[in-house]
This record gives C-alpha cells, sequence and structure tokens, in this order.
C-alpha cells in the first residue's frame, strides 16, 4: 500500500484550514487565521517559490468562502471549490477545481488590498502574465457604497420608467425592506398603471453580483404576486417588467421563456445606467438553449485506470462511494462528503500519465504520499466514525453538504421516491453548460416507461427551488429532442420516450419554502412536475410524505 504512494507528492503546502484531521504544518512560522487579516505581504517580488506558496496559504487558510477572479470573471467559489497549493522545482503552483473546471497557474508575484490577494499568475505555455483576484468578500463593497448605488439606480430607474413609458403613470417605487413577502433592499420594485391595467415593475442594478442579477426572476414573480394580491378588485396587474445590467441577462430570457404565457406577459428589459439607453430582450423562443452536454464515462473503464487509489481508499473506508467525474478523475465521499479526490497526473519523462490523490474535505487539499499517509487515514477515519444516521449532529463532518448526502440515499434507492422510476439508470451532477451558467444536475434518471425524469434536491429551504428545476428541464429536454443522451453514452441499450422529461424536486416536507407554491403557478404547463416531500429524518428513513402536481389556475391578464 505504501508503494503505492511513494513520490507522488513533495513540496506541497496546501493544507484544510480545520477541514481535515491531521493537519499539515510547513516548516514555516505559521499565521493564525485570525491574523491574517493584519498580514501584509506587499508585494512579494523576488521571493522564492516555497515563500510564495506559504504566504498563499496563509491567506487562502482563512478565506474558504472567497470567490477567485480572473480578468474580472468568478472563476471558482471557495465554498464549493478546492484549490492546493506547490513550492517545487523553482515554481509556485496554485491548482483550482470545481466540478465546472479546472484551472493551474504559476504564481510570479503576491500583493494585498483590503480582503482582496492580488496574485499575477501565467498561464501554462503562455508568458504574458494575467491577474487572480482572490476576493475573501463576495461583495467588498462597503454598506454605505451599497446603499448609496442602490439608491442612484432607483433614481435611474425612475427617470427612464417616465420617459420611456409615457403611456404609464408610476405609482410607487421603493426599496424597503419586507421580510413578511421575501424583498430585499437590493431590488428597486414598483407598479406602473394605465387606467385599470398595471404593470409590476422590478429592477436590480449593475453593482451587485451576479447572483443577485440571477435571483431577481424569482423575487420579481413574488412581487408580481404581491401587487396582484394587494390590487385584487380596483387593477389588473397584466405582467412583470424586469430590469437588468446589460449582457446580464442571459440566464433570466431562459427562464423567462419557460414561464406562462398565460398567467402574466412577460417583459425582459437591460438598463444602461450610465446612457438611461433601454433595450427589450426578445424572450418569446422556449426551444433556443445554448446548452453543452458531457460526454458520460465509462464507469468499468475508470475503475480500471484508477484501481491503486481505490484500494487505498477502501483499505481504509470500505463504503467509501466513488463519483466519477471524467475519463481522468474520480471523487471518494461518504454519504456524499468528498474527502478525497483521484486525477490522471503526467510525469516528467514518462509517456503515460499515472494517477495521483489528494486528500482533504474541505477546499484545500494537499497530495497523498508516504510521508503524510497516517494524516490521510486519520482524516477517512474520523469522517466515517462520524457521518451516518446515528452520528453526532453537533459535528461538522456530519453537517457539512446536506445536499450530497441526500443525493447520495437517493442513488442508492431511487425508488424510494417513486416506484415509477428505474434503478438500472441514474446519474449523479450531469454537467449541462450554457452560456447563461454551468448547472450540474443532480440526478438524471427515466421511468419505468421510457421516460426522462430530473431530480433536483433541497435538504434546506431555498426559494429558487422552482426557477433552478426550470433550467435543468430546459437543458434536459433540449439535449433529448437533439437525441444527444445515447449518443453520449448515457442510458445505453435503454430505449427513451420521445414525451417531454418529467420534474421532479425533493425536499424536506418542513423545509419546503412558503414561496413555492407561488412560484409553481406561473411554471409554462409544458413543464410536468411533480413536488415531493420527504420525512424530516430522511438520513435514517428516506420516505415520500406528500406530493403535490400542477393544479389549473384561471388569471387574469387583461382588462
Amino acid at each position: 500500500m505504501t508503494s503505492w504512494v511513494e513520490g507522488l507528492g513533495t513540496d506541497n503546502y496546501s493544507r484544510s484550514t480545520g477541514e481535515d484531521a491531521g493537519r499539515h504544518t510547513p516548516s514555516c512560522s505559521y499565521v493564525h487565521p485570525s491574523q491574517t487579516r493584519r498580514t501584509s505581504y506587499a508585494k512579494l517580488r523576488g521571493m522564492t517559490s516555497q515563500n510564495l506558496a506559504r504566504a498563499l496559504d496563509e491567506f487562502l487558510s482563512a478565506s474558504s468562502g472567497a470567490m477567485v477572479r480572473e480578468d474580472g470573471a468568478v472563476l471558482f467559489d471557495l465554498a464549493e471549490a478546492k484549490y492546493s497549493i506547490s513550492g517545487e522545482s523553482n515554481k509556485c503552483l496554485i491548482h483550482f477545481w470545481s466540478e465546472e473546471r479546472n484551472l493551474v497557474r504559476r504564481v510570479l508575484d503576491i500583493e494585498t488590498k483590503g480582503e482582496t490577494l492580488r496574485v499575477t499568475v501565467q498561464k501554462m505555455g503562455q508568458t504574458k502574465p494575467v491577474r487572480l483576484e482572490i476576493c475573501r468578500e463576495r461583495d467588498p463593497r462597503s454598506m454605505s457604497a451599497k446603499k448609496s448605488a442602490r439608491a442612484q439606480y432607483q433614481r435611474i430607474l425612475e427617470r427612464v420608467l417616465k420617459k420611456k413609458f409615457p403611456d404609464l403613470s408610476l405609482v410607487k417605487l421603493s426599496r424597503s425592506m419586507d421580510l413578511e413577502n421575501s424583498f430585499g433592499p437590493i431590488y428597486a420594485r414598483g407598479l406602473m398603471k394605465r387606467g385599470q391595467s398595471a404593470f409590476a415593475v422590478f429592477g436590480v442594478n449593475s453593482h451587485e453580483l451576479q447572483g443577485s442579477i440571477d435571483a431577481a426572476l424569482t423575487f420579481g414573480i413574488l412581487w408580481l404576486h404581491s401587487c396582484r394580491t394587494e390590487n385584487a378588485g380596483r387593477l389588473v396587474v397584466e405582467g412583470l417588467m424586469l430590469f437588468a445590467p446589460p449582457g446580464s441577462s442571459a440566464l433570466l430570457r431562459d427562464r423567462i421563456a419557460h414561464l406562462n404565457p398565460e398567467t402574466a406577459k412577460w417583459r425582459l428589459y437591460e438598463l444602461d445606467e450610465r446612457s438611461d439607453e433601454l433595450n427589450q430582450i426578445e424572450i418569446s423562443d422556449r426551444g433556443n438553449v445554448k446548452t453543452r452536454l458531457v460526454r458520460c464515462a465509462d464507469d468499468e473503464e475508470v475503475f480500471s485506470r484508477f484501481g491503486g487509489p481505490i484500494a487505498l481508499v477502501r483499505s481504509t473506508m470500505s463504503n467509501a462511494e466513488i463519483g466519477v467525474l471524467s475519463p481522468t478523475e474520480i471523487s471518494f465521499r461518504c454519504h456524499g462528503l468528498e474527502f478525497a479526490r483521484a486525477r490522471m497526473s503526467a510525469q516528467p519523462g514518462k509517456f503515460h500519465s499515472t494517477p495521483e490523490l489528494a486528500f482533504g474535505a474541505g477546499p484545500a487539499q494537499r497530495l497523498l504520499d508516504d510521508r503524510n499517509l497516517e494524516d490521510f487515514e486519520r482524516l477517512v477515519r474520523s469522517i466515517g466514525e462520524v457521518r451516518h444516521a446515528e452520528g453526532p449532529h453537533e459535528c461538522r463532518w456530519w453537517r457539512l453538504h446536506p445536499e450530497r448526502w441526500l443525493e447520495s440515499l437517493v442513488i442508492k434507492d431511487i425508488c424510494a421516491l417513486d416506484d415509477n422510476l428505474d434503478p438500472r439508470w441514474r446519474y449523479s451532477q450531469v454537467p449541462a453548460f450554457s452560456a447563461a451558467d454551468r448547472a450540474m444536475i443532480d440526478v438524471l434518471t427515466v421511468m419505468r416507461d421510457g421516460r426522462l425524469a430530473i431530480l433536483e434536491l433541497k435538504a434546506n429551504e431555498d426559494i429558487h427551488l422552482p426557477l433552478q428545476g426550470i433550467d435543468y428541464w430546459a437543458r434536459v429536454a433540449w439535449h433529448h429532442r437533439e437525441g444527444e443522451f445515447q449518443k453520449f453514452g448515457y442510458f445505453a441499450g435503454r430505449e427513451l420516450s420521445p414525451e417531454p422529461p418529467l420534474l421532479m424536486m425533493v425536499a424536506p416536507a418542513l423545509h419546503v419554502h412558503p414561496a413555492t407554491d407561488t412560484l409553481l403557478r406561473y411554471i409554462h404547463p409544458e413543464i410536468e412536475w411533480v413536488l415531493l416531500g420527504i420525512d424530516e429524518r430522511w438520513r435514517k428513513d428516506l420516505r415520500v410524505v406528500f406530493r403535490k402536481r400542477p393544479q389549473k389556475l384561471q388569471f387574469r391578464t387583461a382588462v
């Protein structure tokens, strides 16, 4: 066993921030996470690769929820992604990876600015440096800056509404808190009317995070519904006018295209706050989903390729779950909690790649070698001892990643949700990328009659469950129409029904968000869905306690 890990890793300074039982302590002086906010790296020009690696490690060890940006675009969220750092062969390399992408950069220079670490890096095979930013704060603006930007946007939106829609009168425009209806200060919301007819207005400014922009439709629908309820019998609120920053509305467009046009008139605009220019976005084409599917790997072939790492892991945890991520990468998990990952790595002077294994249950991982084998085994044992249904609820290993835990149980016993699901075919975390975002379908399976089924799982209350379900349904439906699932190796030998897929949303019965029923009313009738409430003790007993299906509802959309 030891002979397999010899030489797989050398000077590797990444460590878990309390994530693994065997903390790796470099020979350098360690700065405690609580002190790193006061650390000033300045510019580390001329420093050795080892010192650069230590400085990166010190910053990242206190930044488990940081965002990693390159050229202004967010590439990784360290609440989900992993990283490792090495300082060897006179090179400092940083490696980030997630379910969606993989990135390796050579570190040349480091400097800090507030809660942001600016890292000058070099892409492999290129000479021109680029800037990588690791931001502890997801939105680094001060509270006063946020308030100022939102107040300015409200004034701009009010001016544009009056200028561009002179036949409508603005009744009100507000950013006030309304916790009862889930409205916060991020969005400007209002109502415009003409006679007895009106439109709900909802806008988000260009300084907000992309996640807040993508979430605008959820809250916009709830605002529309609130306006209809408040004005029942006095006004007919025909629909929603949604305003987003230029170039940011791709996901909103895709989602609106799959809402029911009989329940409301949907309008999407992009507003340039500098010029007051307003551009209406076309939303009528529900079939125009730009998405690509990742080929399904051959599990037997992959397991054979990674025989060494699999044997090593299972010698410590015999029931470890193995997730095939790609033909060259696998994940080891305990009830959905990833604690190690094996990947093929090219070795200098060798023609063939060899497997390497990195371990750690948090964002930081380090390569396994003969010197840290005991740390690895200690980590695996400590997770296995507590991550089970009867485990200590206060332990972090028990509490981490509940949705992945739920997913692991569904994969093992998918018929516990519905006897009509075919247990022979189920795929977890299927990548379906689009121009709007990079989605991972929780579970893709098939009914016994051949109809595709998408399982969207939530272990905790999530207001966005219905619209996230739309995302996955639209992509699966598109690939199904194009015949791509079997072309890319899914459902081999199984004849699929031409019917559109079934969307199954699964959550603990007492953790279904109260707004879910309202949001589901507005989904296009083409999307057949079922909401499954499962027993709150799902870790012990995966059992459905209620099912909800669409009901035919009447809406007035015109005077």
